[in-house]
């Protein structure tokens, strides 16, 4: 079981799928690291030795901004972009979709899965 960047990597994967598990590596990156390290990437997190763990731990933390850092970073853009009143920062206020897409339909999943029918705002009557 290898720990990198606080994130503890599933070992029965192999090690470039499971560097992608780190918030901030994706495959592209997994696998300049792989070939940063000189780690053959088909080998399991449970069958790495303690150095090439330190060899991949010592790449990701030195040369990638990854977790608490990057995460941190994502939130002050998006901060600074409702401190300055653009647009983008008035769709992240508003919970709605950022970048151009469509909201009449196909946003569900950004505005919380609101589904309106048109009975929705009629007072039902009742029978007698």
């Amino acid at each position: 079981m290898a720990r990198i960047a606080g994130v503890t990597l599933p070992s029965n994967k192999r090690l470039d799928i499971a560097l992608t598990y780190i918030y901030g590596i994706g495959s592209v990156s997994a696998k300049s690291i792989i070939k940063e390290t000189g780690i053959d990437g088909s080998i399991r997190v449970k069958d790495l030795t303690e150095e090439q763990a330190n060899k991949v731990r010592e790449t990701v933390e030195k040369k990638h901004r990854v977790e608490g850092e990057l995460r941190r970073e994502v939130l002050s853009h998006i901060k600074r972009l409702k401190e300055i009143g653009s647009i983008r920062g008035s769709r992240h206020i508003k919970s709605l979709p950022v970048r151009g897409q469509r909201t009449k339909t196909n946003s569900r999943t950004v505005r919380g899965n609101v589904r309106r029918t048109m009975s929705s705002g009629k007072r039902k009557l009742a029978k007698t």
